[in-house]
């Protein structure tokens, strides 16, 4: 541990570290097409076909709570924000590979459950289990999971293609994740150590957002269909606002994002009011949503405007203008980046 110089990650946060980290890395390898800073690596070994890889790493007690996750909705989970990631690079999932670490408070059984869920992902997406790596642990569980994709060569959608005037669209709709989690916080809290069930009548959808996403693989197929290619392409874990942001860095663009515009479910806008809170703030800000987010020529509106479950929310502009949302009173509201940081008391 460094003690003559020490900086605390809280002060760059997630986004800032690992440009940090990142930002002398240069490929070397000729297979090595793009590195560090998209959803997906992209790797070229023939003429033919991209081959795309993604690693995700979630820990106990920082990205899921075993008290109200169950494990075989945790393994079907891990395995969907992988193939979201292939997919918001306009591929389509191939393989994963699956490290443990485990603690002694765990058993065959758990396992197996885990297992279960994983196995029921990858079935319905057409995804090989091909290996991977288990450890012991002191401190819970941790998942890291590696998946391989494949594109045609050329048809990969980075983050960098957004132009002024581009649409931004945004598929299904935002915030629900964050507010399942915050119900299932909530009756956690209200049942510790009493003999009650929790409340979730009616809440079944965010609910369900929260422990079971799908990784929007229809979406991909309808673009497909309707020959509508995006100029940038991400997947909405973080929040809408850290990932337009992100494209916006990388496009070198702004952007102009209409608070009217942005879908929100009724089940989110009901739990949001019972809990006092803004429900938009929590769609720009809440994350786990693994929408896709994509930025289209002006000139495929009519097409996207038709497209069920696909919602233009703003446009591109010059990146002069900034990054903002137009609020249902008119005002713009500067767009900031919020995601994940180390605080001091992890």
């Amino acid at each position: 541990m460094n003690t003559s110089k020490r900086t605390e990650i809280s002060t760059i946060g997630e986004f800032g570290l690992i440009e940090h980290l990142t930002s002398d890395i240069t490929c070397t390898n000729k297979e090595s097409i793009k590195g560090v800073g998209d959803d997906a690596a992209i790797l070229q070994f023939d003429n033919e076909n991209e081959v795309l890889v993604t690693t995700d790493l979630l820990m106990e007690g920082i990205h899921f709570d075993l008290t109200y996750v169950p494990l075989k909705h945790l393994g079907y989970k891990a395995a969907m924000i992988n193939f979201s990631d292939i997919y918001a690079m306009n591929g389509t999932p191939k393989q994963i590979t699956v490290s443990l670490a485990l603690s002694k408070k765990f058993c065959i059984e758990d396992m197996e459950d885990f297992y279960d869920g994983l196995k029921i992902a990858c079935q319905q997406h057409n995804v090989d289990i091909i290996g991977g790596d288990t450890s012991a642990s002191i401190t819970g569980l941790a998942i890291s999971i590696t998946a391989i994709g494949t594109a045609s060569k050329g048809s990969s959608i980075k983050r960098n293609g957004a132009k002024e005037t581009d649409l931004i669209c945004v598929s299904g709709n935002l915030g629900a994740a964050y507010m399942g989690l915050q119900l299932l916080e909530r009756e956690k809290i209200a049942t510790a150590g009493k003999d009650i069930q929790p409340d979730f009548a009616g809440k079944e959808y965010i609910l369900e957002r929260q422990l079971k996403p799908e990784a929007r693989k229809d979406i991909i197929e309808r673009l497909r269909k309707e020959m509508v290619i995006p100029t940038s392409m991400i997947d909405v874990s973080d929040g809408l606002s850290s990932e337009l942001m992100h494209i916006c860095k990388q496009s070198k663009v702004g952007c102009r994002i209409y608070e009217e515009r942005i879908p929100i479910d009724y089940q989110t806008a009901i739990m949001a009011e019972e809990l006092n809170l803004n429900v938009i703030t929590c769609a720009l800000n809440g994350g786990e949503d693994y929408e896709l987010l994509f930025t289209v020529p002006i000139a495929d509106h009519e097409k996207v405007a038709s497209m069920s479950d696909v919602h233009i929310i703003g446009h591109i502009v010059d990146q002069s203008m900034g990054n903002a949302m137009i609020t249902r009173d008119g005002v713009e509201m500067e767009l900031k980046a919020q995601g994940w940081a180390i605080e001091s008391a992890e």
